[in-house]
Parts: structure tokens; sequence; C-alpha cells
């Protein structure tokens, strides 16, 4: 009697745990495949981490469900109850309506000078992406943004195809400039050494850094402009998930029986067959040989046979697997089409820094640091003369600094690229000291000046001394199992290279009778990828990595003739 076919997932995130829900509900009732899931690291979930700092439930990785219209995270939080909760949670509500944006040096921002700049740059990332403008009273948006594509394709010679997001944004803002050369501004007064132009600038970057932390690309020059319009959102409003991210994903693996999940199963190789070797051809005529094409290798020295290996780990951990130097993941190695798709393709760092404020009890409520805003930084140029030499550079890139919920006492901020790497090298006493330094130079009154080592900070008009009890970040960029944190298409990648990675090993010939000199062809599907970085429209989510996962066990039930239609 032939063997069951055994399939084997690696990697137990979104994309692996989905697929492995799939496939197990639906062979369940007939026990078609063997089944198996091998992580390795000691817990589920992958770049999905729920954990709690300072009594407050948190997600180091994983954050947002990216629009609740249609997403299928958001219709499995809501059927399990994850939308609610009595322990407090990273909820981030106040922050989009209570935003309080300061410049350096401790200057508050009107309205009137934040509000257009907000204006503009979010009216450019709808043009970049595809949606429609509506033109405002004083500012047409459309031919604005126009011109600054038309600007950024003549700086590259023409060549549309090559343009990137922050080329455009920047030309963008020139183009702003120059539409209100000949509106009468007000003279900007009570700034100190703030000009209105240094002031949009550095507003404007602001939400530059934002994007770098949304899309991972360290330097939004790398970031290619064309995907942007390919890229979909789900529409309706972003939240996050008060019992947890892991709480979809323990769900996903709850139908999975004991066992089938193998923990502290790091793979170092993968051993599969482009081609069928004429000794197994031998074997497969003269005896029935049940031999399985991939043959997986662990770090402890196991191995594992298997019929399908759905391949789940990170882009980063496959840019590594695909060069000699760190050592190759597959055997033989990639064909030329997948490893070109990989190395074009981009694979960020973003970085969480949670801080948690001394319990000052005994204060007045309206002085305790409870009521730390949610806080907006523009900072002056990392080159400028003007700016304040004891902010350390990595702080300099970071977009805000603000409490999870309202009135929390544990402080959230966002790092990505170099400045992410760095802050994971670092100790907890020299992000304190940066963290505090960057406060009081936002925070403090202008012009009152405080000790060099006091780090205080004057919250209307009261002076209170910052102090953090504990500090949490998470280490995307250095984890041998993902080294990054999710995808990006880079200036000279495209949405094909995200489909070629999806693409399933060894590459159909379009015939399954014989191979390309009418020879026998090799097993098919050996070796099928997902994963976020392999969705096209939905990469660098969690539920464009729900959906590779169904994908993946929809390919495998189609080959079976078991093909159930994707939900």
């Amino acid at each position: 009697m032939a063997k069951k076919p055994r399939i084997v997932i690696i990697g137990a995130g979104m994309a692996g745990i989905t697929a492995a829900n799939k496939l197990y509900n639906s062979i369940s009732s007939n026990n078609l495949f063997e089944l198996c899931v091998v992580e390795g690291g000691s817990r589920i979930g992958g770049r999905i981490n729920t954990s709690e700092f300072g009594g407050d439930r948190i997600e180091m990785g994983a954050t947002w469900i990216h629009g609740i219209g249609g997403s299928p995270i958001y219709k499995i939080a809501q059927e399990i109850n994850s939308l609610e909760s009595q322990k407090p949670w990273e909820c981030m509500d106040g922050f989009s309506s209570h935003p309080k944006t300061v410049a350096e040096g401790g200057f508050e921002l009107n309205p009137t000078i934040v509000d257009p700049v907000n204006t503009l740059f979010d009216n450019l990332m709808d043009y970049a992406q595809g949606k429609v403008i509506e033109s405002a009273e004083k500012v047409d948006f459309y031919n604005l943004a126009s011109r600054a594509f038309k600007r950024s394709c003549t700086t590259r010679n023409g060549v549309s195809d090559q343009l990137s997001v922050g080329s455009f944004l920047r030309q963008g803002l020139n183009a702003y400039w120059d539409s209100m050369k000949d509106d009468d501004q007000v003279e900007l007064k009570g700034y100190g050494t703030w000009s209105r132009n240094l002031l949009e600038e550095a507003i404007f970057a602001m939400h530059e850094n934002i994007q770098r932390t949304y899309t991972s690309a360290g330097d939004l020059l790398t970031l290619d402009f064309n995907a942007e319009s390919e890229y979909q959102m789900f529409p309706d409003e972003e939240i996050t998930i008060a019992k947890g991210y892991m709480s979809v994903i323990e769900h996903l693996a709850s139908v999975l029986p004991p066992g089938l999940i193998q923990l502290g199963r790091k793979v170092t190789n993968i051993e599969w067959q482009p081609e069928v070797e004429q000794q197994s051809i031998v074997m497969q005529n003269g005896h029935g040989s049940n031999s399985r094409p991939v043959k997986i290798q662990f770090c402890d020295g196991s191995t594992m046979l298997a019929d399908h290996v759905i391949v789940t780990v990170s882009l980063g951990v496959l840019k590594a697997g695909i060069h000699q130097d760190s050592g190759m993941l597959f055997n033989p190695p990639l064909p030329t089409f997948k490893t070109e798709a990989i190395s074009r393709l981009g694979f960020g760092v973003v970085n969480k820094l949670f801080l948690q404020l001394s319990d000052r009890k005994g204060d007045d409520e309206d002085n305790n640091l409870e009521n730390f805003p949610f806080l907006q930084m523009t900072f002056h140029r990392p080159d400028s003369d003007l700016r304040n030499m004891k902010i350390p550079w990595w702080m300099r890139r970071t977009a805000s600094l603000s409490p999870i919920y309202k009135k929390s006492n544990v402080l959230l901020s966002w790092f990505a690229g170099e400045e992410a790497l760095e802050l994971e090298t670092m100790s907890d006493e020299e992000i304190v000291e940066g963290v505090s330094t960057t406060i009081s130079s936002f925070l403090s009154q202008p012009h009152k000046k405080l000790e060099s080592n006091s780090h205080e900070l004057c919250n209307n008009g009261r002076a209170s001394e910052v102090k953090f009890t504990k500090v949490l970040k998470s280490k995307w960029g250095n984890d041998p199992l993902f080294l990054g944190s999710y995808s990006y298409v880079t200036v000279g990648s495209s949405g094909e290279d995200l489909d070629s990675l999806a693409e399933p090993l060894p590459k159909s010939t379009g015939s399954d009778s014989c191979g390309s000199n009418g020879s026998i062809p090799p097993p098919p599907l050996q070796i099928l990828f997902a994963g976020e970085a392999t969705h096209r429209t939905h990469y660098s989510t969690t539920h464009g990595a729900y959906f590779s996962g169904l994908r993946e066990a929809n390919r495998l039930l189609q080959h079976y003739h078991h093909y159930v239609g994707i939900n």
C-alpha cells in the first residue's frame, strides 16, 4: 500500500498556521495526508508576538488590522471575541484625534502650520497609490502631484519605471513651495530659529519617517513608485486587537492535534529534486520505491523526508539562504528566476520601543505624567547647525512618542532602517538617556535653561522629572529566524518579483507525462512558498500572509483533486 503524501510546513507564523489549518480541516474526514509543521523557535506566531509590559497588553510585532472592511483577520478576531478586553491594551486611542506636534526646542506648532503640510503629504501619497484627489480651495493637489511626478521622471531621464516614492515626495514638496510663492503668508513669530520653510520641511520629514515604518523601507529613495498603485488596502478604520494578535494565531492552531506542530526544529537545508535521477527511476520502476523527493535537515542533525514542503520563512531568511557565505538553504540552489526576485525585493527592519514612566504617587492628577501627550516630533535636519547636538542621531528620524492608550504610563516609539538596527545594539541605560534628552528638548519651555543631567520637562508650565522604570524593545533585525520585519518593492523590482517568489518548484513544464527530453518529470510541487512577501497586492501584512497560506494549501488540495474554494 502506497504511503500517504507527507506535507511539511516550515514556519509556524500566520502563513504556516493558516496553511496547516486549511489542510487539516479539509482532510480530517478522510485522512488524506500526513501533515507536520516545523518551527525553529520556541513559540508559534512568527512575527506576531503579543506580550505584556507595565501591566498592559502590547504587540512586539504585527500590531494593526489594516482596514476592517473585508479583512479576514478582522473577521476571525470578531468571531472569537478578541476585539474587546477588560485588560488594558495597545489601542492607541487618542493619537489620531489628539496629537500634539512639537518642534525641536519645545515649540508647539499651531494647526495652521501643521494641517496644510499634512494635507499635502496625504494627497501626494493618494496620487502615488492611484486614488482620486480632490483639490482644496487654495491648492490644486492633483496638478501639483502631476508636476511632481513629471519632475521626478525628468530627473531620471524620463524613465518612470525607476521612479522612487522618496524622489516623488520631495518633488511634491518643492512644487508646493513653488505654488505658494505668490501667496502672502504671515511671517512666523515665536518659533525661535525656525522659519516657515524649515518647519514645513520638518513636518513633511516627520510624515516621511512614518512612511518608513509603514513600508519598512529605511530610505524612501529605494521604495518603488509604481508598486504603490498596485498595493491594495482594505477600506474603513485601522484597529488593534484587544486580546492580542496571538489570539488569532492560537485560534487557527487550536484545531491541530497535539504534536502536529514541532517547536525548536530549525531547518538548515532543504534538498529537492529539480530533475529525476536515473537511479530513482530504476527504483520506482523496478521496486515500487516510496522514496519522497524532499529531504529536510535540521540543526540537530536529524532529517525528515517529505513529498511537499511549504516554505513560509521570511524574505530576510531567504535572502541569507541564497548566499554561500551564510550557508545555502536549498540544495541544489534555487533557480535563477527565484534568486533574482529574492535579491531585488526589499526587506527592511522596523522595531518598537516601549518605555514605562515611573508611577509618581501623591502627585496632583493634572500634573501626573500619565497625561503624557500623544507627541509628534519635528526635528531640525541631521546636518543643520541649528540642531540640538545632545539629541542622538538615532532619535532624529523617529516621528512620535506617545502613550499606548489615554493616560497609560507606557510610551511607544517606532524605529526603521539604520536607527532600528542601532536600537538593537544599545543598552537600556543608553536608550533611556537618549529618549530623556529628546523629551527635554521637546516638552521643556523654550529658552528655559535646564541642568544637563536633570532631564526635566515642562508641561502646562509645570516642571516634572522624567523617570523610566523599564524598557522593552523588539529586535527583528538580528533575530536569525527573521532577519528583518517585512517586505517592500524596491526601485528596480516589481510586483512580478512577488509572483516569482510565490511560484512553486520545480517549475511546471505544462505537461504531467514527460520531462523536456521525453524523460520522466520530477515529482511536482516539491517546494511551495508562502508568507507576506509572496502576495502581490497585500505584501507586508498579516492578511497577506494569511491569504498566501490559503493559496498554497489550496494548490495542494487542487493537485490531489480535493480543491476547496478560498474563503
